[in-house]
């Protein structure tokens, strides 16, 4: 593979720019631009200058580390420049002249080590996600899968079902060699069972793209009550046009906001008015109906009691600073305009969501990740079940296959794009 550089850093300006240089050729093109390079991983100062020109374009720490103990699995070489961006241009234009050098693209670092095997699937997907990560609970959950928890969680399903699997194709193969004991069926069919149970646990678990993605809280009722007025109290910004006028609302208006650690996305969305004719409301009711049975809290500011689902409903008396009456003791009584109820209301918002979101102590699985958990659960239990020793091998097989792409090892190259699109160059 080509030898490749790029910006490891933040944008500059800024105090200190890491260049970092991976692949066969890095070390020959960090002596040609530094001369005598330091001891492995031993930092020294360093005068950088153009091999074309001996002009000097900077004095730098230059650091190397080889391969395969490395990141990537290559050699590398980082200079570690002044932040300016002349000094980087300098240095990336120096470079780029450099036999068998080219420039990174997305992600391409993180996936040479993926491809050296430095790292497995799902721990470049928790970098990933570490990278973007926002608030807290993103941090803690990203770095929990970088660091390798789930892997650790697959390789060990992955060693006990290479176990059973042993077994089971132990009596298929060689049931007529007196050194192959019997397997008991009920014994190999509680041991796949346990499997599968401890499988379903992870994936009982709330799935990571609420901490990602943030909470759907989604604000509903009739025209005219006060759905657009609360949301820009909430998120202390004019998000949506607020007038007295019912039915200005008429599509859903979305505003992100972080909240103690904790990321939101609250929708407005247009009234739910009974015997309108008005295309242009139907449709809008028709995606606030929409919002609300894809939203994980809804914020219900009807006088008529909400849906059936009450669990993930939050029943609101709105526009209490207009309200001579006194709500029930099932609503909770808020105004926009004058903030009242704002403080108690976001305590019950919490509340809910502490159900919604993972905890510390839990594996947190991607969409990705938990279809082929499934996939794995699904063929754990139809083995569970499988009186037949052909089609429980059979099974098995289906199932540690499915393991092994929540890791990579294979059918990786179908999602490697996608996965490292998100990255930025120098990672």
């Amino acid at each position: 593979m080509p030898t490749i550089f790029a910006l490891a850093s933040g944008m500059p300006p800024a105090a200190i720019a890491i260049m970092r240089i991976s692949g066969p050729e890095a070390f020959a093109a960090a002596r040609a631009l530094a001369g005598a390079l330091p001891e492995p991983r031993r930092a020294a100062v360093r005068a950088l200058r153009d091999p074309a020109t001996g002009l000097m374009l900077d004095r730098a720490i230059v650091v190397a580390f080889p391969g395969p103990d490395s990141a990537t699995g290559e050699d590398i070489v980082e200079f570690h420049l002044h932040g300016g961006r002349a000094v980087i241009a300098a240095v990336s234009a120096v470079l780029a002249t450099q036999p068998g050098l080219q420039a990174a693209v997305a992600g391409e670092f993180t996936k040479r080590a993926l491809m050296a095997g430095r790292i497995d699937l799902a721990e470049a997907e928790g970098l990933g996600d570490l990278l973007m990560a926002q608030t807290e609970g993103q941090r803690r959950s990203a770095l929990a899968l970088a660091e390798g928890a789930l892997s650790r969680a697959v390789s060990g399903w992955a060693q006990a079902l290479l176990d059973i699997s042993a077994r089971v194709e132990a009596e298929l193969d060689f049931s007529d060699e007196d050194d192959v004991a019997p397997s008991s069926g009920d014994a190999t069919s509680a041991d796949i069972a346990a499997l599968a149970a401890q499988v379903d646990a992870v994936l009982a678990n709330p799935p990571v793209e609420r901490l990602r993605d943030g909470i759907r809280i989604v604000l509903a009722g009739p025209p005219n009550a006060g759905k657009s007025t609360l949301l820009n109290a909430m998120v202390e910004r004019e998000a949506a046009i607020v007038s007295p006028i019912a039915g200005t609302t008429r599509d859903r208006i979305e505003a992100a906001i972080i909240r103690d650690g904790v990321a939101y996305v609250l929708t407005d969305t247009a009234g739910l008015a009974a015997g309108s004719t008005d295309p242009i409301e139907l449709i809008g009711m028709e995606r606030a109906i929409e919002a609300m049975a894809g939203a994980d809290i809804v914020l219900w500011l009807g006088d008529a009691p909400p849906g059936n689902d009450a669990a993930r409903t939050i029943w609101l008396w709105p526009r209490a600073d207009e309200r001579e009456d006194e709500p029930s003791a099932h609503r909770l009584r808020v105004s926009g305009r004058t903030g009242e109820g704002l403080v108690a209301l976001w305590d019950r918002i919490a509340a809910q969501s502490r159900q919604l979101l993972p905890r510390e102590d839990q594996l947190a699985l991607n969409q990705r990740q938990r279809a082929l958990c499934a996939q794995c659960l699904g063929a754990l239990q139809a083995a569970a079940a499988e009186p037949d020793l052909l089609l429980i091998a059979e099974q098995l097989r289906l199932a540690r296959d499915a393991l092994d792409q929540i890791t990579g090892a294979t059918h990786v190259e179908a999602m490697l794009d996608a996965l490292f699109s998100r990255f930025c160059i120098g990672k």
